[in-house]
């Protein structure tokens, strides 16, 4: 079966804005049926990763902090962009687990790559899974951030993701996969 969806022509590309963490570029497109559109906005932000973090006795490690552009405080898994320079996101999602959480695991696995908001966004989050994870250090926060790590037993997570205590749709997302691959 022949693919009905085409992609858009890309006719133009105008780098509109540039910071370390974000780009915003203006793409002048074509689409399938002919029509031009001179305005279409893409943000080119870094890929990202997240964690579903396990101790050995069971306790899922989330970590809690204020996100400014929703202007409120969130629970959520243990994530964060891959720096410039960064290659492996494996690596990534090691730094970040212990930057923010002070925790560490020998078991990380793959659990899914996902796009964020592909209409707009360029970057993907990649999902993975850290096992019989243990508290080796104390946090490493950046200035800006002020995080507080907390634990929840696996058995109680998924009412924490139902019942709207865990509302970051990367982490709704994670926690509901990987307590599928728990066995959950």
């Amino acid at each position: 079966m022949a693919a009905l969806i085409k992609p858009w022509q890309v006719l133009g590309s105008e780098l509109v804005f540039e910071h370390r963490w974000y780009r915003l570029r203006r793409d002048r497109v074509r689409l399938p049926s002919g029509e031009e559109l001179d305005d279409y906005f893409v943000s080119e932000r870094p890929d990202a990763v997240l964690i579903f973090c396990l101790t050995a006795d069971e306790q899922v490690v989330l970590v809690r902090q204020y996100k400014h552009g929703a202007a409120d405080v969130f629970v959520e898994l243990p994530g964060g962009v891959i720096d410039p320079g960064e290659t492996d996101p494996v690596a990534a999602a090691r730094r970040e687990l212990l930057e923010e959480t002070g925790y560490a695991a020998d078991e990380l696995d793959r659990v899914l790559n996902v796009s964020d908001n592909p209409t707009k966004d360029t970057n993907l989050l990649h999902f993975f899974l850290a096992r019989n994870a243990r508290r080796v250090a104390a946090q490493h926060l950046d200035a800006t951030e002020n995080i507080e790590v907390l634990t929840v037993p696996l058995a109680e997570l998924e009412q924490w993701v139902l019942g709207g205590r865990i509302r970051v749709a990367g982490s709704v997302a994670l926690c509901l996969l990987a307590l599928r691959r728990l066995g959950r």
